[in-house]
């Protein structure tokens, strides 16, 4: 009983692969053999007839109603250009626009710094100025004090109670301290007093 199984086991296995590949060769022998044989038939008759079969297959390709024609396909390609030339025009006049405003912002720049640059210039001539000033002062001031310096303490004891209190404390105050106390004692008690409690506060 086992050996009758396994026998038929081995028929069928044999079987199945002789039926698949008969199913297949049956295939190419009744469709894709005679399927080449008429189109090798129709390429023959076509060259004799001088006839391009795939000029008409293109042609035929291009009636359909979903496959664009070569007219179509360039009309598109134009559109397109068409829209990526005004894209980049857009963005050309951006870029400009852009520029123009960064020169505007550039000229403001040189404007601000042409005035500064100005100003710069005139205060460092109001400060020479004022140093030029302010060295004739000195200089004056220094030739007053050199004529007090000379000058014999009887006689400069009223000058200086004639001048204003700051003046007069200003040359006090940078005179030699024997001069300065032989100018004192030559005038009022008062006088005297006002002017020493001033050089004290200083």
């Amino acid at each position: 009983m086992a050996k009758t199984d396994n026998r038929l086991k081995a028929e069928l296995e044999e079987q199945l692969p002789k039926r698949k590949s008969g199913g297949l060769r049956k295939f190419f022998t009744w469709f894709v053999i005679p399927i080449m044989f008429v189109a090798a038939v129709l390429l023959v008759v076509a060259t004799l007839m001088n006839t391009n079969v795939f000029d008409l297959g293109k042609k035929a390709v291009q009636s359909l109603p979903f496959v664009p024609s070569e007219e179509q396909q360039a009309k598109d390609a134009v559109v397109n250009n068409d829209s990526k030339v005004v894209n980049l025009q857009a963005e050309i006049q951006e870029k400009e626009a852009e520029i123009v405003q960064l020169q505007k912002k550039m000229d403001t720049a040189t404007t601000e710094k042409e005035k500064l640059t100005t100003e710069n210039e005139q205060l460092k001539f109001e400060i020479e100025k004022f140093n030029r000033e302010q060295s004739d002062v000195k200089r004056d001031f220094n030739d007053i004090l050199k004529t007090f310096d000379k000058m014999s303490p009887k006689a400069a004891a009223p000058v200086l109670i004639k001048m204003s209190d700051t003046e007069a404390l200003r040359i006090l105050t940078n005179l030699k301290p024997d001069k300065l106390a032989a100018i004192l004692e030559k005038m009022d008690p008062q006088d005297a007093a006002k002017y020493t409690e001033m050089m004290a506060k200083q």
